[in-house]
């Protein structure tokens, strides 16, 4: 691999740090993008991580760019990824073949989109995501596997695959992605990154999405300081929202560094519901957990009994099935014409299908105990709690064609991936906000993630908490050797 000067030199800044040199007048915003452009060009052929480009369109704006106060991240590259997040003139695949050979072109930006514009990011492109973000890894058939950058043998994770992959190669210094049962944090934990899961309502999902439903949308970062700066610039309700979470007390860029002060955390270091968890799963627990006590905090072995139920999954397959088949849906309104059964991956054309099944009493008793669900596990919060600390992982990376299309047992795929990420889906159901940090590896080099999940709606003692792990315990000199 041979890269410039700039494109090396840039490489693993961080966004705030990027803009910096821009604000600063050391390189433009053209400059900081064609380096970009150069390492997406030289890096990303083997990891698959960005499966649409518009170096043109990005060009133009970058030769257009004029710095203002409201320009966090001021000429700096960013992408999006490739599910749910229009952006105007732009192809958008969802990871569907189908979207992809018709060539799909967005009409407008969501309102995400668009403050990720109003903050000075420069967009030149997407990044690969398996097919409406219905898996935990990313090997869409429309465009292939993405590969770790810390192993090619093993999957980044997903949904929000390609984007962590992009980021931790070092293409980009943070990038667009999404959570509906761990889409963030799963790639985050694979990657090495940092990787937040909003509250419900944090951020708006206007004009397109559902804020009360399971999926959040926000980012992938190197930093904290990166997390915190790009939620100031994009939280906040949209017209129309439903569930809109309390504004903060004062900007997230402020908790960076800030004294959490000494809190009460409680961990979780098996696997809930009995399955398998890798030792270095449950290690890197215990490790950060010695770590926090190291930092004045006090540490016990406790968690909400309710991540112990069984029949969890089972639960909400109404209501996670019917998400399935409206995409099916907007799939169809998207390609102006019917959905046919080979527009759609089996796995998920059958979890479409499934919904079909299913009555509107069904769907209501999901909700339900989707409700009581969320009561039982944030009680443990309101008993006095202030963290909870878990593997965001049960076992290390899976190996690629892990969980795949499997004609002959069309579900497998979502047992495994049931059993891999048991740790991360309750959160989407109870929205509370959820952050995967980079404190630990194996041996061999390979990220082991650590989940920490706060109340509902208190981003801010994450960020702290974050802040405060990232100081005590770097990992941005962490670097993958592509």
């Amino acid at each position: 691999m041979a890269l410039s000067p700039l494109a090396q030199q840039t490489r693993f800044i961080d966004g705030l740090g990027q803009a910096e040199l821009v604000s600063s007048g050391k390189v433009s915003a053209l400059e900081l993008l064609e380096a970009a452009i150069e390492r997406t060009v030289e890096i990303n052929p083997p990891i698959n991580a960005i499966n649409i480009t518009w170096f043109e369109h990005a060009r133009e704006l970058a030769k257009n760019f004029k710095a203002n106060s409201k320009h966090k991240f001021g000429g700096v590259p960013f992408i999006l990824k490739d599910l749910g997040s229009p952006y105007a003139g732009q192809h958008m695949s969802n990871g569907n073949i189908a979207l992809k050979n018709a060539k799909y072109i967005a009409p407008t930006n969501s309102l995400l989109v668009q403050r990720f514009i109003d903050t000075g990011l420069i967009t030149f492109g997407r990044a690969n995501s398996p097919e409406f973000g219905s898996v935990p890894v990313t090997e869409p058939l429309a465009w292939g596997a993405t590969r770790n950058p810390w192993d090619l043998s093993l999957t980044p994770g997903g949904s929000s695959g390609g984007s962590a992959a992009a980021v931790a190669a070092g293409i980009i210094p943070m990038a667009h992605a999404s959570d509906g049962g761990g889409s963030i944090r799963v790639p985050a934990s694979c990657c090495g990154l940092v990787g937040l899961k909003t509250s419900q309502g944090r951020i708006s999902l206007a004009p397109f999405g559902d804020e009360a439903n399971f999926s959040v949308h926000f980012a992938v970062t190197r930093t904290v300081r990166d997390t915190a700066a790009l939620l100031d610039a994009t939280h906040g309700p949209g017209v129309g929202d439903r569930v809109i979470a309390a504004a903060p007390t004062r900007p997230y860029i402020q908790e960076v560094g800030a004294d959490p002060g000494k809190l009460r955390i409680g961990f979780i270091d098996h696997h809930p519901v009995g399955g398998q968890m890798d030792s270095e799963c449950s290690k890197a627990v215990q490790d950060t957990c010695k770590l926090l006590e190291s930092l004045g905090h006090h540490v016990e072995n406790s968690w909400p009994k309710a991540l112990e139920q069984t029949d969890f999954a089972g639960k909400f397959t109404a209501m996670w099935s019917t998400n399935m088949s409206i995409a099916r849906d907007l799939l169809g309104q998207m390609l102006g014409r019917e959905v046919v059964k080979d527009d759609i991956e089996l796995m998920n054309w059958a979890m479409a299908e499934f919904a079909g099944t299913k009555t509107a009493a069904d769907y209501a008793r999901s909700v339900v105990a989707a409700v009581s669900f969320r009561r039982m596990v944030q009680q443990w919060w309101a008993d006095g709690w202030d963290l909870l600390v878990t593997s965001t992982l049960a076992r290390l990376p899976l190996p690629i064609d892990t969980i795949k299309n499997e004609p002959s047992n069309l579900m497998n795929g979502l047992r495994i991936a049931g059993e891999w990420i048991p740790l991360t889906p309750p959160f989407n159901t109870t929205g509370q906000p959820a952050i995967n940090v980079p404190l630990q590896w194996t041996p061999e080099g390979i990220p082991v993630g650590i989940q920490i999940v706060a109340a509902y709606g208190r981003e801010d003692l994450l960020i702290r908490v974050a802040s405060q792990l990232e100081t005590a315990q770097p990992w941005a000199h962490r670097t993958p050797n592509l």
